[in-house]
């Protein structure tokens, strides 16, 4: 499965009300135009703040089944129509193409549940090569020992994208993996920081990431 994630922050002269309903307005447009989309999802942020380059807003989530599925569909006049709406309650938007890999899968039916969502770049002395193999790897091992958490979700960067440039940097978009975690509240989600499996964890993340924007969102299946 292939993700297409859009970083998302609204123009300034907007509330996070007025936000929330033009995105919500414009999502149908595109889950209904755009040819080959598997799913599309909207997480929005509902912890606010300071996050240094990744101060979003909001999450943007389209779902192909390959990359070939994905390209032919962005480049349809369909998309283009609906993302040239998108821009105008937009300030920043830039985009991460990733593998999403379900390390602990969510239950269906699993019931009352909160998400956070988490921006994660990799220390610059270590490589993309090594940040795949430790992150999808002994992380994710250490990441399943953690209590209370109902699924898991590895979205690994394989591409960026911004405004006007197909082919971003790193240096542009320094995004190497994007995390979903789900828990039953956000006192399970707390409790998990203070537990020695989270503790040998950080131990590891310390040693590939160098920095992880988290957030709290809200989600809706929009396709």
């Amino acid at each position: 499965m292939i993700s297409r994630l859009g970083l998302l922050r609204r123009k300034a002269d907007l509330t996070d009300t007025d936000f929330a309903a033009h995105w919500r307005d414009a999502g149908p447009s595109l889950a209904t135009r755009l040819p080959g989309l598997h799913g599309y999802l909207q997480h929005r942020v509902t912890d606010p703040g300071p996050r240094g380059a990744w101060n979003i807003d909001g999450i943007s989530e389209l779902q192909f089944s390959d990359a070939d599925t994905m390209r032919a569909a962005v480049a349809s006049d369909a998309f283009t129509a609906v993302t040239t709406t998108t821009a105008q309650f937009l300030d920043r938007f830039d985009i991460v193409v990733c593998e999403k890999h379900p390390a602990i899968p969510l239950a269906a039916g699993a019931g009352p549940m909160v998400k956070r969502m988490s921006i994660l770049r990799r220390r610059p002395e270590v490589s993309a090569e090594e940040f795949r193999r430790e992150w999808l790897g002994r992380h994710a091992e250490l990441v399943r020992t953690w209590p209370n958490l109902l699924g898991y979700t590895q979205n690994l960067v394989i591409a960026r994208h911004s405004a006007g440039v197909n082919d971003a940097s790193h240096d542009d978009i320094p995004v190497d993996g994007v995390v979903e975690l789900w828990f039953r509240s956000k006192e399970d989600a707390a409790a998990v920081l203070t537990t020695a499996a989270f503790a040998r964890t950080k131990e590891h993340t310390d040693t590939i990431v160098a920095g992880v924007a988290p957030y709290f969102v809200e989600t809706t299946q929009v396709a």
